[in-house]
């Protein structure tokens, strides 16, 4: 099934349940504040995406969703820390694909996503922008591969972390354009876009939450988005694979999860104040205002979701050798 038929089958469910909060928070569950835990630090897209659906999450299930931000190790800090709190529903994990998908294939974690994670539900989709520094010369797409067929290895690309959407795309990039570029990665996107506006690094395919203020200011030049089809919020920025590098798509999407052994009463909980949070009209036009699109699924697409991922990403991270230990 394609991300479009999880998609569509989510808005369908979505529909078919109650709008109104007020069940949420009955048979003693949430009993205290709970926590959003973000493996990154404030200022990106991850940040932003859990600060513009917390409180309305409170809102609809009567206690303080409280957004903590533990950065370090591509997010794999966060996930830990999740997966060894209690399973009852009160700490809670906005993470990447990053995390969720690829790094168990390079990184020897402590804790196993799949295992030791509960999907609650997909949060937001996303759209990243190749961006660069104003003082370099590069229009297009075409010129930028062209620079570093160039000087192979001299350009370098920032991410917000290893393994990361922004990470993932320049692996693609260089695979699919027959070019050699070296990564440069941060804490977050806050620091890729410092760095960016410095002219410490060349080029980064940012999280559009990271750097659209930037590019609406002409402080960022932006090439192209790394996606199948041009976001609808910016629709005037071609994409990469009409810029000249047919087929590139890096989809992209933020999702909540929980402890494994969360009961299925609390996680169901959880998924309907997510909807209301989602379908909250002051946190979508957050959301839209940073490049990121509103997307409520039930538990089960967001495993499939995450299984089809897994499939798409395998060979590409074993072709590139990436392995840490």
């Amino acid at each position: 099934m394609t991300m479009l038929a999880f998609r569509r089958r989510g808005l369908l469910a979505a529909a078919a349940l109650p709008l109104t909060a007020p069940a949420l928070a009955l048979d003693g569950f949430p009993s205290r504040p709970l926590r959003l835990v973000v493996g990154f630090t404030p200022g990106g897209a991850t940040d932003i995406s859990a600060r513009a659906i917390a409180p309305k999450m409170s809102e609809a299930l009567g206690q303080p969703v409280i957004v903590e931000n533990r950065p370090g190790a591509g997010s794999n800090i966060a996930s830990e820390v999740v997966a060894r709190s209690p399973a009852d529903g009160h700490t809670l994990l906005l993470a990447t694909l990053g995390a969720l998908v690829v790094s168990p294939m390079v990184v020897r974690l402590p804790i196993d996503p799949a295992r030791d994670l509960v999907p609650v539900s997909i949060a937001v989709d996303l759209f990243n922008i190749l961006v660069l520094p104003m003082d370099r010369p590069w229009r297009s797409v075409a010129e930028l591969v062209a620079a570093a067929k160039a000087a192979p290895g001299r350009l370098s690309y920032g991410t917000s972390g290893i393994v990361g959407g922004p990470h993932l795309a320049g692996l693609l990039f260089d695979r699919m354009a027959g070019i050699e570029t070296t990564p440069v990665h941060y804490r977050g996107g806050g620091l890729v876009v410092t760095d960016l506006l410095a002219g410490r690094v060349d080029f980064s395919f940012a999280t559009a939450a990271s750097v659209l203020a930037q590019v609406r200011e002409d402080k960022l030049r932006a090439l192209a988005v790394p996606h199948a089809a041009r976001s609808r919020l910016m629709p005037q920025i071609p994409t990469v694979a009409e810029s000249g590098v047919p087929g590139f798509d890096v989809p992209s999407w933020y999702g909540v999860l929980a402890p494994r052994g969360t009961p299925d009463a609390a996680i169901a909980r959880l998924n309907a104040a997510m909807r209301v949070a989602l379908q909250d009209a002051e946190a979508t036009a957050v959301l839209n205002r940073n490049g990121l699109e509103p997307r409520w699924t039930t538990p089960a697409q967001m495993t499939a979701a995450l299984a089809a991922e897994r499939t798409t990403w395998e060979p590409i991270i074993r072709e590139s050798g990436i392995r840490i230990e």
